[in-house]
């Protein structure tokens, strides 16, 4: 077995799917900088983060529909565009690793391109649509159900992004924005927790943990709006 496939075989274990076509796999990680101008189209990412992103779109919008049966069209509408996004996508990209398993140019390596939101989250969706291509909706639908299960139960499906909120309630009451410090990360490298404290001028810092430093300022700035009755307790 070449390293190679050694590679692939721990991905696909992390990713829950093992692809019978690899080659599939292989164009999910591809960035358009390491492959020739006319070869981009045929081997590189792009075709299959747009095919990925209308699969996550459909599965995450059935997610919601039957997940919140009383919530009408214009608040599903506000859950999905907050779940399907670049940032969501980068989130999950990290939590699997594939930064270090992306196929990048010289250049875009060389300017952090592993750990860029946008390429992450694009090689999220490019991973959907390939184990679409390779295996149908229904394995597609169980990748981004369990993936993105933690982040419907963290309540950012429905609500308004709490960092956002918070920045603009401190905007409004003429203070500065709302900074985030890392605390603590524990727990082993598969699996870490990040503590994170939300500070703002004149308040108690407040600190909340999460699987992701992302995911964990989120929760601290949902803790501070519930503090100041901002927003309500999820019950």
């Amino acid at each position: 077995m070449s390293r190679r496939d050694k590679t692939h075989e721990k991905l696909q274990f992390r990713l829950g799917y093992r692809f019978a076509d690899p080659d599939l796999l292989d164009r999910a990680l591809t960035h358009s900088s390491a492959i020739s101008p006319g070869k981009r189209i045929e081997r590189s990412y792009q075709r299959l983060e747009f095919l990925g992103d209308r699969v996550l779109g459909l599965v995450v919008a059935d997610m919601l529909y039957r997940r919140y049966p009383n919530s009408n069209e214009g608040e599903l509408s506000r859950s999905l565009n907050t779940l399907v996004r670049k940032e969501t996508c980068a989130e999950i990209a990290r939590q699997l690793d594939l930064g270090k398993e992306m196929i990048l140019g010289e250049s875009e390596a060389r300017s952090g391109g592993a750990d860029k939101d946008a390429i992450l989250g694009d090689v999220t969706e490019a991973i959907i649509g390939a184990i679409y291509l390779d295996g149908g909706l229904e394995p597609a639908r169980n990748f981004i159900e369990r993936l993105f299960e933690e982040f419907l139960a963290d309540g950012q499906a429905n609500r308004a992004d709490a960092k956002t909120t918070l920045q603009e309630w401190a905007q409004a009451r003429g203070l500065e924005p709302p900074s985030y410090v890392l605390v603590e990360r524990t727990g082993p490298d598969h699996a870490p927790e990040f503590t994170i404290g939300v500070d703002l001028a004149g308040f108690a810092r407040l600190e909340a943990i999460g699987p992701s430093k992302k995911i964990a300022e989120h929760r601290a700035a949902e803790l501070f709006l519930i503090d100041q009755k901002v927003w309500k307790q999820k019950k």
